[in-house]
């Protein structure tokens, strides 16, 4: 049977297959995972493993995750990356939740009946409302990819490299109604490799949070977590809303090293887009080409920093973009729309001795 065919909007559970879980259930500690991305299965990966130790004391008794929607080019019908991975290793089908929202009634009451101790999210990306949140008597942790109270929100590594900072991390800490903004258990830093896009960081962070949740479970279980969890200084908070498309424009106005960062936070999604104009001296023709940068770095010649023409030139496998403020940056990979990304060099030699200006 088609995997997304077996995922329903949310799940009923007979009594008797019910039952069995609970039985299943009572010599270790029903936990619950929510979790949507590819980065989230990383952390189920984790809780399998560790489930399935001798001495363990806990299982995954559920998992929660977005309903099943259209993805990739065929548009086809898909369900949740996690909810795919859960199902590719075994997990029951009919113990994977799907609600199109966390406080739908029949959902939570399926949730109650499997008397969860804890709740654990990793981008679920869906609000948790109060009824669900006292359900479980351990409380809910999240693994937030930053160092709160920073970059509270949907989109806190984008924004981190966006802003071009040099360190970051993830934090465990338990959910409240407020945004990212209940008491961390524990965090871990992490130095920002220039070069390093989002979804790698995303990659990254996750990774380690996963760790640092095996690390930190006993404690959550023997509820010294709670004692020792620091409260969060709103004052020093910031915020990291979501990225939107109308974001994904780049304006060669600005400085190189925005640019930059710009391009490594919105790598994957949106990316990043810029209009160039194309000349043909030959016959004086102007026409507009639409880029999506894929990969630059910050170009630091000082002769080609100094030039404030709009002319942009091919230097050692690289375009060389004129920027606000003296800066330059390098372009080292583009892609044109309906096209698969090409190195600068593969772009400029199709130019055919074509001229290049920004726009």
């Amino acid at each position: 049977m088609n995997s997304s065919l077996m995922l329903r909007r949310f799940h009923c559970f007979r009594a008797t297959s019910l039952s069995s879980s609970l039985d299943s259930s009572s010599r270790k500690k029903p936990i619950v995972f929510l979790g949507s991305p590819q980065v989230s299965a990383t952390v189920l990966d984790a809780l399998f493993s560790e489930s399935a130790a001798p001495n363990s004391n806990f299982e995954v008794a559920a998992i929660v995750t977005q309903p099943a929607s259209r993805r990739d080019r065929g548009r086809k019908v898909m369900p949740s990356p996690v909810a795919q991975h859960a199902l590719d290793r075994g997990f029951p089908s009919d113990l994977i939740f799907t609600p199109e929202r966390a406080g739908e009634e029949p959902f939570l009451s399926d949730l109650r009946a499997l008397q969860p101790e804890l709740c654990i999210t990793a981008a679920y990306g869906n609000i948790l409302p109060t009824k669900f949140l006292k359900i479980p008597p351990l409380g809910t942790v999240n693994i937030h990819p930053s160092l709160l109270p920073l970059y509270r929100g949907a989109a806190p590594v984008q924004r981190a490299l966006q802003d071009g900072v040099t360190e970051t991390g993830v934090s465990l800490a338990f959910t409240v109604r407020a945004l990212d903004s209940g008491s961390v258990i524990a965090c871990k830093r992490l130095e920002i490799v220039d070069q390093i896009k989002a979804p790698d960081l995303l990659s990254l962070l996750f990774f380690e949070g996963s760790k640092l949740l095996m690390r930190e479970l006993p404690s959550i279980f023997d509820g010294s977590a709670k004692m020792k969890a620091r409260p969060q200084d709103d004052s020093q908070a910031t915020l990291a809303p979501k990225i939107t498309q109308e974001e994904s424009w780049l304006s060669f106005d600005e400085e190189a090293s925005v640019l930059h960062n710009k391009v490594r936070a919105f790598a994957g999604w949106p990316g990043t887009r810029a209009k160039v104009a194309v000349v043909d001296e030959t016959t004086d023709q102007h026409s507009t080409l639409e880029l999506k940068i894929i990969t630059t770095r910050i170009y630091g010649n000082s002769n080609v920093q100094g030039n404030k023409s709009d002319e942009i030139t091919f230097v050692k496998g690289a375009l060389i973009v004129p920027c606000g403020g003296r800066t330059a940056l390098e372009v080292l990979e583009v892609q044109l729309p309906g096209k698969k990304a090409v190195n600068a060099t593969s772009f400029w030699n199709g130019l055919g001795g074509q001229k290049l200006k920004k726009i």
